[in-house]
């Protein structure tokens, strides 16, 4: 029983990896350079809410591993997403799985990283959070259908009630 859990828990962090590595390939386009988006922060957003706080940052490393090997990221670019997602990731265990996480934790999260990458790049902090609000606003209006999506499909291929999966259990908040 216990390796049939292992192996589904490691099937799902790999998918989940895959899910967010894929999604980062695929940006909007913006009029101004450096204002274009990454479509993976709403996904990363959803996994956090729907698989919870382990998964959501094993999947993130293992997805920013692939980048570093297939040579789409650099050490800097794996550092900015770590950020996002420590800064995901704490506003989930706060908060855990409610609107208030779906709409804010994904902008808190590109806020966070767009301070910190100003000290590295010795740019203006305001003026790259400028450039990012469009993003975090597609973010804050999409994380929330993604999560529904995620967690229709978590529902059918577990065999799942409708309760969200991160809202079950005595410790899920802290998975």
């Amino acid at each position: 029983m216990n390796q049939t859990r292992t192996a589904r828990e490691f099937c799902r962090i790999a998918l989940l990896a895959v899910l967010i590595t894929v999604s980062a390939l695929f940006k909007l386009p913006s009029i101004l350079p450096g204002m274009e988006f990454v479509f993976s922060a709403p996904i990363a957003v959803a996994i956090c809410g729907v698989f919870g706080i382990k998964a959501y940052l094993i999947a993130g490393l293992v997805s920013s591993t692939v980048g570093l090997l297939l040579g789409t990221q650099s050490i800097f670019n794996v550092s900015i997403a770590m950020l996002f997602r420590v800064s995901v990731a704490i506003v989930f265990f706060f908060t855990g799985p409610t609107r208030v996480f779906y709409l804010f934790s994904g902008p808190v999260g590109t806020f966070v990283a767009r301070i910190v990458m100003s000290v590295f790049v010795g740019r203006a902090a305001w003026g790259l959070v400028a450039a990012a609000v469009p993003g975090m606003i597609f973010t804050l209006l999409t994380s929330g259908f993604c999560a529904k999506v995620l967690q229709l499909a978590r529902n059918a291929i577990e065999g799942q009630s409708s309760v969200p999966a991160a809202e079950t259990g005595p410790m899920a908040r802290h998975r």
